[in-house]
């Protein structure tokens, strides 16, 4: 690719393709050929597929990066609009100034820090040239040639690398006890099934970057003396398996896989396994199970699998973002890593930050950047104005932390100390409008219907809180229904067999300690604070807060609202069907 190349990137993750980016590079790829711009001396353009910048809901974004003016970004880009970026941006360099990304996008990649998601929304995932472009298996090149294996563990254990799907054990450790467990036949297992409802980081960077999780498992085969490796994707990621698959593929055709790879005389395989789906597939032994074509369910540790895992091999788990790690700590060292973050979390983190904010997308951050930083610098604040409520932290397993925790850094020990988790990275964001006791419900909604109902703690009592959690919602709950979630949540944690049950009632105890007035509103007053609970809602307009703005009337779907221009709404409740448009469209809380 020439330097003085003009360079257009669209992205092409899974949001920017549903946005209508491949029809966006065609007519980029046309209106450039039809002008014979690629002819011309000095106007050369190259158009490159890229994977998520990050801020999917602004798709499609298309970056224009020329000698004269640097990068402007546009987003919203329709294919209609092409060919008037082309003539005044490309041609009469004259960027387009009502269309460009408004300033909140500039902020929100300024305030970040991309190291794992650095070559997502840069390079082409397609192109090998792209990834070697960028010092690609120059980290690999060097453990082989200048390390040896213990010496690469070392320098990840210096790092101070925790492994990013959860629960944050020390990587260089976890290498360290599958690398000295005995035996020829060691397995290498890339985690890639990502299941918290809103989280898509592991997504995206098998979409934008597959080359850096290959290299990434390289670099572990090596230090701990394995030679076969599986990526577990789940299947209903199709577009990652597709980019990662075509990697391997190219990896094998051009010698960076397989026996004797470059001459080195090491040797790596790797193949892709397809999950069906299954939540509890992410714990390790269950998704182990399910690649020896078992059931995927959890078993019973010790042994654990650096000793005795697949196929009664030891094997070394490690996630997505783990592996997307360790090729930068090889090359920049363990110094520049352990630089990163706070003195317990090393590194940078990624979160799905999603729910009442105003941009949702994936966020990369140093570890220790406050809840408050990530939400309102990075996000831009909560949607619509509205008063923040609380945000959960870690998947559906997580915890829900209030205002008064809102300064907590994101690391491992600081999310857990005030009752949350960092987990895979999900940031679920809430505002006034949200009712704890029903968040709780939601979340134990979908961790009961993912148990695998092995152990009898998880199988029967998050039925039986869920069942609890449903009748205080529904306006048939007692005062000591809380005593019993609190006391059973306890006991579950503490009883199940695996991470699932183990952690499965964070939500329902964390918004019991910090949110008990709520519980407590519902049950005694048969009311719901903030107006959620559809059995317990009145279903009228409050005639002082109505600002006759007729917001609601246009929002609801089935002619339940009464409304002219300069008057104050009526909500007729035998046509309501009770879908709380009306309530969601009103910003001033005029609905109850």
């Amino acid at each position: 690719m020439s330097e003085n190349a003009v360079k257009i990137l669209i992205c092409q993750g899974t949001g920017g393709i549903s946005a209508g980016a491949k029809k966006v590079e065609a007519e980029f790829t046309r209106i450039i050929e039809e002008k014979g711009l690629n002819a011309t001396v000095g106007k050369r353009c190259d158009v490159i597929k890229t994977g998520c910048r990050g801020l999917c809901a602004n798709d499609v974004l298309v970056d224009i990066i020329t000698p004269e003016l640097g990068r402007v970004t546009y987003d919203f880009v329709l294919p209609e609009e092409v060919a008037k970026i082309v003539d005044e941006h490309i041609v009469n360099q004259t960027p387009l100034e009502k269309r460009k990304a408004k300033d909140y996008y500039n902020k929100f990649v300024d305030q970040q820090m991309r190291v794992v998601m650095s070559g997502c929304g840069q390079i082409d995932p397609e192109k090998l040239d792209a990834y070697l472009e960028e010092d690609g298996f120059k980290a690999i090149e060097k453990c082989v040639k200048e390390m040896k294996p213990a010496d690469v563990v070392e320098e990840v254990k210096k790092s101070g690398l925790r492994g990013r799907g959860g629960g944050g054990f020390p990587t260089g450790m976890k290498w360290s006890f599958c690398a000295a467990s005995p035996g020829d036949k060691k397995y290498l297992i890339c985690n890639a099934d990502e299941g918290d409802p809103g989280a898509f980081m592991d997504r995206s960077i098998l979409e934008g970057d597959p080359y850096c999780i290959i290299e990434g498992m390289m670099i572990a085969a090596y230090a701990i003396g394995c030679y076969a490796g599986y990526v577990y994707v789940r299947a209903e990621y199709p577009l990652a398996i597709e980019r990662l698959q075509h990697a391997i593929d190219t990896c094998y055709e051009t010698g960076w896989l397989g026996k004797n790879i470059q001459g080195w005389g090491f040797d790596f395989d790797l193949r892709i396994k397809k999950g069906a789906g299954a939540f509890v597939c992410g714990e390790e032994t269950a998704l182990m199970a399910s690649i020896e074509g078992e059931r995927g369910m959890p078993r019973p540790r010790p042994p654990f699998p650096a000793i005795k895992g697949l196929w009664g091999k030891p094997t070394n788990i490690n996630n997505v973002e783990t592996f997307a790690n360790v090729r930068h700590i090889i090359n920049k060292g363990a110094e520049w890593y352990a630089s990163l973050g706070t003195e317990t979390t090393k590194g940078t983190k990624i979160f799905a930050v999603t729910g009442k904010v105003k941009h949702t997308g994936l966020v990369e951050v140093p570890a220790g950047m406050s809840v408050r930083q990530v939400i309102y610098d990075v996000c831009g604040g909560i949607l619509n104005n509205r008063k923040f409520k609380a945000v959960q932290a870690g998947g559906p397993s997580g915890g829900c932390i209030p205002a008064e925790v809102l300064d907590t850094p994101v690391d491992y020990d600081s999310l857990i100390k005030a009752g949350a988790m960092m987990g895979s990275g999900g940031l679920v964001v809430m505002d006034e409008t949200t009712c704890m006791v029903d968040v709780a419900r939601f979340f134990l909604t979908f961790t009961r219907m993912e148990s695998c109902g092995k152990c009898v703690p998880c199988r029967i009592g998050l039925k039986a809180m869920l069942d609890i959690l449903e009748g205080i919602t529904e306006g048939r709950g007692v005062l000591s229904d809380i005593e019993t979630l609190l006391e059973m949540g306890t006991t579950i944690k503490k009883a199940s067999l695996c991470g699932l049950g183990q952690t499965a009632p964070n939500p329902i105890l964390s918004t019991i300690k910090y949110f008990r007035h709520e519980y407590e509103a519902h049950i005694n007053e048969k009311r719901c604070p903030s107006n959620s609970c559809k059995e317990l809602l009145l279903w009228q307009v409050v005639d002082e807060k109505c600002v006759k703005c007729g917001a609601c009337f246009k929002a609801c779907p089935v002619d339940a609202i009464r409304w002219e221009k300069g008057q104050i709404a009526y909500l007729d409740k035998e046509k309501c069907t009770k879908c709380k448009s009306c309530y969601d469209a009103c910003r001033f809380m005029a609905i109850e």
